[in-house]
C-alpha cells in the first residue's frame, strides 16, 4: 500500500526539483569541473536532508573509484580515498551494474568492504547511483552518506539518478570545453611560434640579401677601380662587360630589400631603375646617346627577373658600342603585356646605324642574350630597321624547368 503524500512530503519534491533545476543552470554556465562536482555533492546533500555526499571517479588504469569531490567530509577524504571498481563496494557495485545500490543499514552489510573514513564518521545509510552521460563510458559515481538510518522512497531516488544525469551531461560539456580551450592554447602557442619563426626568416632573409647586395657593390667597385688603372681597349671592354652584369645582379638585390619574403619582383620598377645606371657603366658615360624607358608593371619570378636584367643590359651596350659612330642618338626601353595578358614583351631599340649579327657568335651579344632569355622560356626577335629593335617575349608564368647551367661571361 503506498503511503499518503503528505504537505511536507510535497515540499521536499519542489524543493529538491528547484535545486536540480538550479544546479542545471550553473553546472552549464562554470567553465571549471571540479567547481561543478563540488557544488553537485553540496545540492545532492541538502536537497536529501544529509550531511554528506560525495562523486568518484572511474581510474582505468587503477581500475579504482577516486573521491574526486564530496561534502561535508573531514580533511584528507576528497582527492585520496579510493574503493575497488567491483561489488565489495557500494560505489563499485553501483559502477559495475549500472543500477542503484541503497544500503540502508551498512552494519548490517556483510557483504561490502568499507575504507575506515566510514567508520570514522559514523555512516550508516549510504545510496550510490552511476555518472554516466548518453554516449561514452560512465564517469563515476554519485553517493550520499548518513550516519543516521535512513529508508529511501522511490522519489528520492528518481531525483538522484536525475541529478546524476545532468551531472553526468556537465561533466561531458566541461570535458569537451577543457578539450577546446587546450586546443585553442595550443593553436594560439602554434601561431606564435609560426610568427616568431617567420619573423627570425625574415631577418634572416634581409641580412643575407643585405650582404649579397654589398658583396655585388663592393665587386663593382674594384672593377670601376681596374679600369681606372688602365689597360688596353679589350681589357677595359672586358672589364665593363663584367661590371655591368655585376650591376644587373645589384639591381636585382636592390629590388629585394623592398619587398621581403615575397618570391616575385616588379620587373617594371626593376627595368626603371636598371636603365638608370646603365648609361654610367658605358665607356665614355654615355656621352650624347639618351637612354629612355617606359615599363608596366609586372610581376615576375627572380629567375626571369635576373635573366632578363641581364638580357636588357648587354643589348643596351652592344647599342651604347656600336650603333652611334657620331655618339649622339636614343636606345629605348619598352615593358608591356601582351594583347591576350599571357605573356610580357621587352623591346629594346635604337635609332642607330643598325645590327649585322655575326654567324657563329658563341660568347658575345646575340648568343648571350638569346641563352638568356631560353632559360625563362621565351623568345628573342630582331625587327627591321631603321636601327635595331630586339624583341624578348616570355610567359608571365612559366612552367617549371630543370636547373640550367651558368651563362658564361
Amino acid at each position: 500500500m503506498t503511503a499518503p503524500v503528505t504537505q511536507r512530503h510535497v515540499d521536499r519534491l519542489l524543493r529538491q526539483q528547484a535545486s536540480l533545476a538550479q544546479f542545471g543552470s550553473y553546472a552549464f554556465s562554470e567553465p571549471q569541473l571540479s567547481r561543478i562536482l563540488t557544488e553537485a555533492a553540496r545540492v545532492c546533500a541538502e536537497g536529501l536532508g544529509v550531511p554528506f555526499c560525495k562523486i568518484c571517479r572511474y581510474r582505468a588504469a587503477e581500475d579504482d573509484l577516486l573521491i574526486e569531490a564530496g561534502w561535508g567530509w573531514h580533511e584528507g577524504v576528497v582527492g585520496r580515498v579510493v574503493s575497488a571498481a567491483n561489488e565489495t563496494s557500494p560505489q563499485g557495485r553501483a559502477y559495475v551494474t549500472g543500477q542503484p545500490v541503497i544500503l540502508g543499514n551498512l552494519r548490517e552489510a556483510n557483504d561490502v568492504v568499507l575504507p575506515a573514513f566510514y567508520g570514522q564518521h559514523g555512516i550508516i545509510s549510504t545510496i550510490d547511483v552511476i555518472i554516466k552521460s548518453k554516449e561514452g563510458d560512465a564517469y563515476g559515481v554519485l553517493e550520499i552518506d548518513s550516519p543516521v538510518q535512513h529508508t529511501y522512497d522511490r522519489h528520492d531516488i528518481d531525483f538522484l539518478t536525475g541529478f546524476a544525469n545532468v551531472l553526468a551531461e556537465a561533466v561531458a560539456t566541461a570535458n569537451r570545453n577543457d578539450m577546446l580551450r587546450r586546443t585553442v592554447r595550443l593553436m594560439e602557442a602554434l601561431v606564435e611560434e609560426k610568427d616568431k619563426l617567420l619573423a627570425e626568416r625574415a631577418m634572416m632573409a634581409e641580412e643575407l640579401k643585405h650582404r649579397v647586395r654589398n658583396n655585388l657593390q663592393l665587386i663593382q667597385a674594384m672593377l670601376f677601380t681596374h679600369m681606372k688603372i688602365g689597360g688596353g681597349e679589350q681589357e677595359q671592354a672586358s672589364v665593363r662587360a663584367i661590371s655591368r652584369r655585376v650591376m644587373t645582379l645589384s639591381e636585382v638585390y636592390e629590388q629585394l630589400l623592398g619587398t621581403g619574403l615575397d618570391r616575385t619582383i616588379d620587373l617594371g620598377e626593376y627595368m626603371r631603375s636598371l636603365c638608370g645606371r646603365l648609361p654610367g657603366l658605358q665607356g665614355n658615360g654615355g656621352g650624347g646617346i639618351a637612354l629612355a624607358c617606359r615599363a608596366e608593371p609586372l610581376l615576375v619570378d627572380l629567375d626571369t627577373v635576373t635573366a632578363l636584367g641581364m638580357a636588357v643590359a648587354e643589348i643596351v651596350s652592344n647599342s651604347f658600342e656600336h650603333a652611334f659612330p657620331d655618339g649622339i642618338g636614343t636606345v629605348s626601353v619598352v615593358l608591356v603585356r601582351s594583347a591576350d595578358g599571357r605573356d610580357g614583351v621587352l623591346t629594346v631599340a635604337d635609332d642607330g646605324v643598325g645590327f649585322v649579327e655575326k654567324t657563329g657568335s658563341k660568347r658575345h651579344g646575340v648568343g648571350l642574350v638569346r641563352r638568356l632569355v631560353q632559360q625563362v622560356m621565351g623568345e628573342v626577335t630582331r625587327g627591321e630597321g631603321p636601327g635595331t629593335s630586339w624583341s624578348l617575349s616570355f610567359p608571365l608564368h612559366a612552367p617549371p624547368r630543370e636547373p640550367t647551367p651558368a651563362v658564361a661571361p
